[in-house]
Order: C-alpha cells, then sequence, then structure tokens
C-alpha cells in the first residue's frame, strides 16, 4: 500500500481486538490510491482492509466490541487512503465485527452476534451477515464498479479477497465441487473470482487495456484444510491427497522460510505480456508503488515509496535481469534477507512464535531450534552472536530451494555482509537511492526481549547482559 516495508511503522493507535484494529500513523501520508489519483485515475478497494480504522466510540476512549457506534461513520479508513469508493470489511473474516462499510459508512443493522468456524471468535455483526456469502458480494460490488468506469477514464481498484483464508466457507454454489474437499472448492471460488473480474472488464471493452495483477498476503496456514476448526498442522492432510499448497517450499504461513513468504505473482495485459512466459526475477510486493508510478509517469517524491522499486520492465521482458537484487522480509517473529540467491535467516528454525499452536507444522519448533543452537555455542552468548551461526540460517535457493543446508558456519564472510546490508538499510530508513529517512519507531534485528522467544532464551540473554555488565563495575 506504501511501497514501504511495514517494520518501519509505529505501533496502532486507539487499538482494539481484531478487526477493532486501530491505524498506524503514517501509513496513509503516500499510498497507492493517492498515486494513482494524481495521476488522474478513478480509485476503488474492495474486500478486507485490516490496515486500520478509526471508528466512532460511545465514549471516546478505545474501540471495541461493545464500545462503537455503528451509526457513525468511520473517522478513518479507505477514503483516507485515497480511494474515491470503497466497500470493505474491516479486519478478515474470522475476525469481529463482521459488518461491511462502504465510503466509511456501515451498511446495514448491526445488532447480532455472530462467529465462523475457524476459531468461532464470537463478536458484533450485521443481522444477516454470513461468512460464506463475502465472496460473492465481493465479486458483485467490483463488477459494479466497472460498470461505472470509461473508456477514455483510467481506473484503479485494489480487490482483496478473504479467501482461501480461514474461515473456509465456500458460497453454496461451490460446495462439493472438488475432488479435494471444501477446501478444494474454496480455491475454486477465488479462481472464479478473477473469471468474474475479466468478464466485467470485457463486457465495458476494458479488458485489452487493463493490467491485471494477482498475489497473496503469504503462504497457506497450516491450519486451514478440509476441518473447518483451525486445527494444528491439517494442512499435511491436504499434502496426503497430493495437494501442495506450497508448493515445492518449505513451511507455511508464519514462517521463515520460503512456503511462508514466497508467493505467486500472476500478471494479465493482452498485447503487453505474452501468455504463458514466466519470470524468475526477485519482486516484492512493495514494489507496486514504484511499479505504477513508473506505468503512469507519475514522479515519487523523496520520502515516497523508500522501498520500492518498479519491475514495469519485467512486464514486458520477463527474461531481463530484474532491478531489485535484495529484499528484507519477516516471519512473525524474525528478519530474513535476499541477496541474490542468497537468504540469511535471523533466527535458528521456522522463526515462529514459542508456544504457538497455529504454527504448528512449521518445523524445527523454535523452543528445538533455539535449545540446539544453544547447545552448540561454547559459553554464554552475547546479543552480537546471535547474528552468527549458529543462531542464523543461511541458504542458497539456486541448488537448495527447500532450505534444507544451512551454510552459515561454511560462509561467515557472506552472513556479515547480509547482516551489515540490512543494518544499513534499517539505519537510512529506506533501501532505494535517496536522502537518509527516519522510521518511526526504533527497529532491531533480533529484539531478544520479544514474549514470543522461548522463556529459556530470554532468561539466558538476561544473564549474560548482567554478566557483562557486572565485568564492566569490575573493571
Amino acid at each position: 500500500m506504501t511501497g514501504r516495508y511495514n517494520w518501519r511503522f509505529g505501533a496502532t493507535v486507539n487499538h482494539g481486538p481484531w478487526g477493532f484494529c486501530g491505524p498506524r500513523p503514517n501509513t496513509e501520508k503516500s499510498t497507492l490510491g493517492k498515486l494513482l489519483k494524481r495521476s488522474g485515475y478513478r480509485t476503488g478497494y474492495v474486500g478486507k482492509w485490516h490496515l486500520g480504522t478509526t471508528m466512532v466510540t460511545l465514549d471516546g476512549k478505545k474501540q471495541g466490541l461493545t464500545n462503537v457506534d455503528f451509526t457513525k461513520p468511520l473517522k478513518h479508513g479507505p477514503v483516507q487512503f485515497g480511494f474515491d469508493e470503497s466497500f470493505i470489511l474491516p479486519g478478515s473474516l474470522d475476525m469481529y465485527p463482521y459488518a461491511f462499510a462502504r465510503n466509511n459508512v456501515w451498511q446495514g443493522e448491526i445488532t447480532a452476534q455472530k462467529g465462523w468456524s475457524a476459531f468461532n471468535r464470537v463478536g458484533p455483526a450485521e443481522k444477516d451477515f454470513e461468512d460464506h456469502k463475502v465472496l460473492e458480494t465481493f465479486y458483485t460490488e467490483t463488477e459494479s464498479f466497472i460498470a461505472k468506469q470509461k473508456k477514455d477514464n483510467p481506473f484503479f481498484l485494489f480487490l482483496a479477497l478473504t479467501a482461501p483464508h480461514t474461515p473456509t466457507s465456500p458460497g453454496v454454489d461451490w460446495r462439493g465441487k472438488s475432488k479435494l474437499g471444501i477446501y478444494g472448492d474454496f480455491v475454486m471460488e477465488v479462481d472464479h473470482s478473477i473469471e468474474r473480474v475479466i468478464k466485467a472488464l470485457k463486457k465495458k471493452g476494458l479488458e485489452q487495456n487493463t493490467l491485471i495483477l494477482f498475489s497473496s498476503d503469504h503462504g497457506p496456514a497450516p491450519y486451514a484444510g478440509n476441518i473447518l476448526k483451525a486445527t494444528p498442522a491439517q494442512i499435511q492432510q491436504l499434502e496426503a491427497k497430493g495437494h501442495y499448497p506450497s508448493g515445492p517450499h518449505r513451511g507455511y504461513k508464519f514462517s521463515v522460510y520460503e512456503g511462508g513468504l514466497r508467493v505467486p505473482l500472476i500478471a494479465r495485459w493482452p498485447g503487453v505480456i505474452a501468455e504463458g512466459e514466466t519470470c524468475d526475477a526477485l519482486i516484492g510486493l512493495n514494489d507496486f508503488m514504484a511499479t505504477f508510478a513508473k506505468l503512469t509517469d507519475t514522479k515519487l517524491e523523496n520520502h515516497e515509496a523508500p522501498d520500492s522499486i518498479s519491475f514495469a520492465k519485467l512486464l514486458r521482458k520477463p527474461k531481463a535481469r530484474g532491478t531489485r537484487q535484495n529484499l528484507v522480509m519477516q516471519s512473525v517473529v524474525s528478519f530474513a534477507m535476499r541477496d541474490g540467491n542468497w537468504k540469511l535467516c535471523l533466527c535458528p528454525g521456522a522463526g515462529t512464535p514459542s508456544g504457538q499452536v497455529n504454527s504448528k507444522g512449521n518445523d524445527p519448533s523454535p523452543d528445538d531450534a533455539w535449545q540446539k543452537a544453544l547447545d552448540q555455542f561454547e559459553g554464554m552468548p552475547k546479543e552480537t552472536d546471535l547474528l552468527n551461526a549458529p543462531f542464523v540460517q543461511l541458504f542458497n535457493l539456486a541448488n537448495d530451494l527447500h532450505e534444507d543446508k544451512n551454510l552459515a558456519a561454511q560462509h561467515p564472510d557472506r552472513v556479515l555482509q547480509m547482516v551489515a546490508q540490512l543494518k544499513e538499510q534499517i539505519e537510512n530508513g529506506r533501501s532505494t537511492p535517496g536522502p537518509k529517512l527516519n522510521n518511526d519507531k526504533k527497529v532491531r534485528i533480533v529484539n531478544t526481549k520479544d514474549k514470543r522467544l522461548p522463556a529459556f532464551v530470554r532468561e539466558w540473554l538476561t544473564k549474560s547482559r548482567e554478566k557483562a555488565q557486572t565485568r564492566r563495575q569490575e573493571g
């Protein structure tokens, strides 16, 4: 949305649980919506939002389950991000409130209490809201937006589906359609959404001059599958049937491995992109900002899109060398860094939170991985030691796509080089050429006080700091 790494932004404000998430300051200053509006585009947003809203509360304090006046419009939402039209679900489909907002105005009567199969989070809902009707509602809203567009007036639409994210809830007409089960039915309905978009474009005569990009925000959830209730590691039951949502990659959502971080990016632009071509260049979703600026010949100011690199040339020449050569990524807990085919994971193991049952299936577990690393280390590690083997993992994806061979101990210079690269990008407030910028918060490469780390790791590091302090005091 901003062309800026998410970890540069500060904490949310007025934050409530799940879909009552508050906004993060500065996220609305320079956005895809505002960029395209500057270029004369009509802008629209349909679907899952989860970028923070400010709701009118009953007492003027923090928004939450019992403290929202649903008769009053949102103070902060897609409108403030530069979207002329919007139709959103504030969070995701497994996050209350279960209600839509059109152009910041709540729709219907939000008087019910409901919850859905995956986690059954019961909370405020519009009285007629049903989970299995949401995708169809989003398709219809998308078709309506496209139907209003004119050939001579450019438009930009951001469609954020709630599928195949949990809850697994295909529409009535899609149940039993696949051989895989209800999860397969859900995936088929997602495919259908693209068909609906393309048909709407054809109907308006806009198909030939419209670029469509399709992607995902992360890899598949290990707790999702044919069991409607979120069930640890049930994704492996789909794999036993021959369906591999992570493809040839290791790991799932939450993890630092490619199965959690690498997603498809499908591009369609008749007459510009040749059908059936593939591109192996490194691209981040943060690159949309610079790419759209290039395609629309719109100037980006020095402070805008500081982590965005255009891949516009790859749309026409997919075999060309990509401009982006490195990319900063994150699991739930840990940083990962790509530099060409090299990938550095600044953690042992999958980089998942300790004790997080929903991340089960991402192996090894953080407790096991950290214990093994500590056993291999001689003495009491200092925080700086955590940036070297055995506490980090280095892979060469050119010949180890599944990330099985940790080369960190064999290539300490490469590890140091990539750590230095990450430090520089953090300190500069940007990863692209330009004047130095400030992050909105202090960014630590390894947060040793993070409560999502195993408790015994935090205890060990606390002892290490205490010993170092004692040595300094003793001279």
